[in-house]
């Protein structure tokens, strides 16, 4: 019966606790308490608009504390949360309208212009977070005080019911919806607690989108399971993650690479008082050596998670008398979680091996939204194939090595771009780097290295190879270096490879 209703049941066992605190709004502190009644009006607003058990409720807004009222209410009433990237463009939002055919979509301010576009000639019942932008047939989440609140009646939920539908970070046609559970997320929750040692004291900044998954569920979920607090912002501002860490007791801290990039490059860097962080820890993509040594020489045991949408996100742990000495690598695998590590062969391999990562567990999702080709390729006898490459040491502990679909192959020689891009990265000319795969007459495929550089230095290609020459195998080395302005991003932080492999990869 309580399946659902985290908060109902967190309210009860730390009502006066601090779960949210609303830096959009000044900093405003939320109670358990009062954020559960908050989601009660919200989920019995949902059922006055007839929203039903398993319908879907579609959210295209940017961070707020009403997000995760709606998150929540979703959960007390059996409804599945649609959680829409506000970086698409329309016509790939309509699209993914059409594909979820959710029963109503809440929207904030900022997209009203899109949402009149996607829904003039749909049935579909919109709710507007901003009541002056509630036009048309839209009606003002506001609405929602009218209502009680007090829990709206019990719903029978299975642990295999659908929570969120969390789409993929792919860069290739219509993003797939990770079906995240109810028993997903919960385990998802239980095995960061445990394995990551989550305390009712700890604090985090909350600004990685609530799209993803990493918003959703690297801190979020753990921290209500715990009875922690999260401070909601809008989005990831450096001078305001300084400010928070300094000032508002923040002992956890998640991001994607560029956002750390973005901090060491900061005015602040070198004077940010990080003292207080007991975890500090990068997602999403390949974390360059660098940014590691940087935060060391400030006395952070910095370190790299590993996670997709589809399992947790959460999979390891790096205890912190391995950080220095294993650098980069992401641990050992949770506390209710299996993994291994499969050749082309489909043999398991063994240490140092490289292969393709596969996860079994309870917190992986229950496959894709309408997707029965995709569900079946990528999960094969309960195991969740990553297409992630990874080694184990023999000790057993993991370490990514890049996209199976990323490997360059030159003259029959694996080379992995995420090792390339760590090691150039350390030159000090280069402030971001990625590295492609380009046709090679005589070798099949080279790499070509795209690179922002730092301000105030020139390019020197013949020193950035020799730089390389010292620290990689002359096969590993990029054939050519593309210099640019910005290298883009995916919504979920990632290098848009796909982009960037169109632009430059002839």
């Amino acid at each position: 019966m309580l399946i659902g209703d985290w908060l109902g049941r967190r309210a009860q066992l730390s009502p006066e606790k601090v779960a949210l605190i609303d830096a959009i709004h000044g900093m405003r502190p939320i109670t358990y308490r009062e954020w559960d009644r908050a989601a009660n009006r919200a989920a019995n607003l949902l059922l006055a608009v007839g929203v039903q058990r398993g319908d879907r409720v579609a959210i295209l807004a940017y961070n707020c504390v009403e997000y995760l009222d709606l998150w929540f209410a979703c959960g007390k009433i059996g409804a599945i949360m649609q959680a829409l990237n506000w970086r698409l463009t329309t016509h790939e939002l309509a699209a993914l309208i059409v594909d979820a055919t959710p029963s109503v979509l809440i929207y904030g301010a900022e997209f009203a212009a899109q949402i009149t576009a996607i829904c003039a000639d749909r049935p579909i019942r919109l709710l507007a977070l901003d009541p002056t932008t509630a036009e048309h047939q839209a009606t003002s989440f506001t609405e929602r005080e009218r209502y009680p609140c007090t829990a709206p009646a019990a719903v029978r939920l299975d642990w295999n019911d659908p929570w969120v539908i969390c789409y993929t970070g792919g860069t290739t046609g219509l993003p797939k919806g990770a079906l995240l559970t109810h028993g997903s997320v919960t385990w998802n929750a239980i095995n960061t607690v445990t394995s990551w040692g989550l305390t009712p004291d700890d604090t985090t900044v909350l600004n990685a989108p609530l799209f993803h998954t990493g918003g959703l569920n690297v801190f979020t979920a753990p921290l209500v399971h715990i009875g922690g607090t999260s401070i909601v912002c809008r989005g990831f501002d450096a001078g305001q993650v300084f400010d928070l860490i300094r000032d508002a007791g923040v002992t956890l801290y998640f991001g994607v690479p560029t956002t750390f990039i973005a901090l060491q490059q900061h005015p602040r860097w070198w004077t940010g008082d990080f003292t207080r962080l007991k975890l500090i820890i990068s997602g999403g993509a390949p974390c360059p050596q660098p940014v590691f040594e940087r935060f060391w020489e400030r006395g952070v045991d910095f370190k790299t998670g590993y996670g997709l949408t589809e399992a947790g996100p959460n999979t390891f742990w790096l205890p912190a008398a391995e950080v220095r000495r294993k650098p980069g690598a992401v641990g050992y695998p949770l506390m209710h979680i299996e993994v291994r590590i499969v050749g082309p062969d489909g043999q398991l391999c063994g240490p140092e091996q490289v292969g393709e990562l596969q996860i079994r567990g309870p917190h992986v999702c229950a496959g894709y939204w309408n997707r029965t080709e995709e569900t079946a390729s990528a999960f094969v006898d309960g195991w969740l194939r990553t297409g992630d490459l990874a080694s184990a040491d023999a000790d057993g502990c993991y370490t990514i090595v890049g996209r199976l679909k990323e490997v360059i192959i030159s003259g029959g020689e694996n080379i992995y771009p995420a090792e390339v891009e760590s090691v150039l990265a350390g030159h000090p000319a280069i402030a971001e780097i990625t590295l492609i795969g380009v046709a090679d007459p005589m070798w099949g495929e080279v790499g070509r290295a795209i690179v922002v550089l730092r301000p105030g230095y020139r390019f020197d290609q013949a020193a950035l190879l020799e730089y390389g020459r010292e620290r990689l195998a002359r096969y590993k080395l990029p054939k050519s270096v593309v210099v640019v302005d910005t290298i883009p991003k995916t919504a979920a932080g990632k290098v848009d490879r796909r982009f960037l492999q169109e632009q430059y990869g002839d």
